[in-house]
């Protein structure tokens, strides 16, 4: 999962005397349990977006798959986006505990009013999901952080665990959705959608109460800062976050080349404020800005092939896949889980891997290239399949092939996405770690909505068809393993730029 949990910096109170529970702090429980119906509800509605867009603004029409690829890279780049804006309000403005449950309130709003039939209400509610996540998503993945002391042994297993609570939603969360949509209320033919949004808005609803009742727990641990304890500022912050959504509308109606234009301005910025405080801080500094903006380069590459489970991997499950497994037909929705299993299997595995190799273990550019070359590696397995493994009578593509890229990619993910956060608070320069962290997610979201714009092209004009997604997967290929190849020769000279750092 792309949500991964954003390490703390650091505490700056004296932490309480928490209740244990198996070994760690009782708000990590309640966090957990928060964070697992808030990716229920993000991960719920991920594999219907695409298709109740072409079903219900383009009259199923396969012509209506590119904009609704490009829809779903605009938002998913703007939640990205939105992270920056979300931690700042927290830091500065009304504490951690507040800005999570305003973030959950307009996430809940914005689930309900997708679920409304009409396509201008529909792109304000994905604007309202965006403003909330903004607040939500960042802050909730810190307040882990400061439940531990920064020498803690146990907080790598707190994030550990708590990254589990992100894996365990977004597992169930299709799986139920999709029972609900095409066994209960609708039908395999005829989707009940709405109820999707619907039951992820309950979700989300469960995952507020669920933190307003145990943030008790957290002994004052998230809570505004001192200078500025007023409740009056929840109020302006919500008059703001009202005033942010039509903004955020704007930028999803203007379409994703010119959101990319904005997002790419943005980053370069950022990028020049990094860079100007590394110049000031000296030699050392200004080398370690510079090789974290290098990964950040290659992770906008990562994300925007390896998010097309939503979009393009979607189409491709749903019309050129054959699901049919002796007579019973795997849904479309359960490949969004797939994912989410994999990493639960093999995060431990690949851990073992690093400690296992020791002195061998590879540096953090060549563990960030090992993550695009098995990207890469996915989208060849699918050249594969589409090249070689057509059914002539189908014209379908062996379920087995599209089960296992979902595999290959996840490898490619714990190479990369694990250490990305990490690497940011251990290369920005000490006073910009939180604007180096926003670089992080900016370069994620850029590669989402670029994500789109790949995704539409490899649906074309008329719709997916195999000879369109052979064509896209393809130069997905070169694209990944180029650039995997690239970064492992230029490693050398970047893990130099980063004056020890591993």
């Amino acid at each position: 999962m792309s949500g991964a949990a954003v390490p703390s910096q650091g505490n700056e109170a004296p932490i309480p005397e928490f209740q244990q529970i198996l070994g760690h702090p009782k708000p990590l429980w309640m966090l957990f349990m928060s964070e697992f119906w808030e990716r229920f509800a993000f991960y719920g509605i991920r594999w219907a977006l695409v298709l109740y867009i072409v079903a219900q603004f383009h009259g199923g029409d396969p012509s209506g798959q590119a904009p609704a690829n490009l829809t779903y890279g605009s938002y998913l780049a703007l939640v990205y986006a939105g992270a920056i804006f979300g931690g700042y309000v927290a830091d500065r403005v009304i504490g951690y505990q507040r800005s999570i449950l305003l973030g959950a309130v307009f996430m809940a709003a914005g689930l309900f009013m997708i679920s409304l039939p009409n396509q201008q209400i529909f792109n304000f509610g994905l604007a309202t999901i965006v403003v909330g996540n903004g607040m939500f998503k960042p802050n909730i993945s810190t307040m882990v952080g400061k439940l531990y002391s920064t020498g803690d042994e146990r907080r790598d297993s707190g994030f550990t665990i708590f990254y589990m609570g992100i894996n365990a939603g977004a597992f169930i969360a299709p799986i139920l959705t999709q029972l609900l949509a095409q066994k209960v209320f609708g039908t395999d033919a005829m989707p009940a959608y709405q109820i999707v949004f619907i039951a992820s808005g309950i979700g989300m609803l469960i995952s507020l109460v669920w933190f307003w009742f145990g943030r008790r727990q957290l002994q004052g641990i998230g809570r505004p800062p001192e200078e500025a304890p007023g409740k009056h500022r929840v109020a302006y912050v919500a008059l703001g976050a009202l005033a942010a959504i039509p903004l955020v509308y704007t930028l999803l109606a203007m379409g994703s080349a010119k959101l990319q234009v904005i997002l790419t301005a943005l980053f370069i910025g950022l990028a020049g404020m990094l860079l100007v405080e590394g110049f000031r801080n000296g030699a050392v500094a200004r080398d370690k800005v510079i090789a974290m903006l290098l990964i950040f380069a290659f992770n906008i590459l990562f994300w925007m092939f390896f998010e097309q489970a939503g979009s393009s991997f979607t189409f491709l499950a749903d019309q050129i896949v054959d699901r049919n497994l002796n007579g019973w037909e795997f849904p479309t929705a359960w490949f969004q889980s797939v994912n989410s299993v994999a990493i639960i299997t093999l995060a431990p595995v690949i851990a073992w891997i690093w400690v296992k190799l020791g002195k061998a273990n590879p540096s953090i550019p060549r563990k960030f290239g090992l993550g695009l070359i098995f990207n890469g590696l996915a989208f060849l397995l699918l050249m594969f399949a589409l090249s070689s493994l057509l059914d002539p009578a189908t014209n379908k593509i062996p379920f087995w092939t599209l089960f296992a890229v979902y595999w290959i990619q996840s490898v490619g993910e714990l190479c990369l996405s694990p250490i990305g956060l990490s690497m940011v608070t251990k290369l920005a320069p000490v006073r910009l770690v939180g604007l180096g962290m926003g670089g992080w997610f900016l370069s994620t979201g850029i590669g989402n909505n670029l994500s789109g714009i790949f995704a539409g092209h490899v649906s074309g004009e008329g719709g997916m068809t195999t000879a369109s997604a052979l064509g896209g997967y393809t130069f997905g290929f070169w694209a990944l393993v180029g650039a995997g190849v690239v970064l492992f020769l230029v490693a050398p000279l970047i893990q130099r730029l980063m004056h020890g750092v591993k």
